[in-house]
């Protein structure tokens, strides 16, 4: 998977948003399949209306965020790469001082999106944010 960095410059110089939803469509594809078993419902978030599901932790080690997602649609599964990366890595106190959404707005994908897939990507920050609150 690409680092943020690298994963926002690709994306800022897309030109025009069918660039830029082609590259989101190739994270997607980057992004690992999460196996069925892992598919439950107990991790399915709410307030999206694709399916996406997304496991939380925390690395014993570094005491940082370890995210791993699935979606049954490509773009969303190309949206849930560009947030893995955003806050993978992060520890609490870190997560708590960044927002996706702002990303996504500063990358002008926000307004290309439909009202339910804006609010899927707010569903998926505010699961993310309680958990590193907690």
């Amino acid at each position: 998977m690409n680092t943020t960095n690298n994963l926002i410059d690709s994306l800022r110089s897309q030109q025009g948003w069918q660039a830029k939803y082609r590259q989101i469509m190739l994270l997607g594809k980057q992004l690992p399949t999460l196996p069925e078993m892992l598919k439950t419902d107990d991790v399915l978030v709410k307030g999206c209306e694709s399916k996406v599901w997304l496991h939380l932790a925390w690395d014993d080690h570094s005491g940082c965020l370890v995210a791993v997602g699935d979606s049954d649609t490509r773009i969303v599964k190309g949206l849930l790469a560009i947030i893995l990366a955003f806050y993978n890595g992060k520890r609490s106190d870190e997560i708590n001082q960044m927002d996706v959404v702002s990303l996504f707005e500063e990358l002008e994908l926000i307004q290309h999106l439909s009202p339910s897939r804006g609010n899927g990507i707010h569903a998926i920050n505010e699961q993310i944010k309680t958990f590193a609150s907690a």
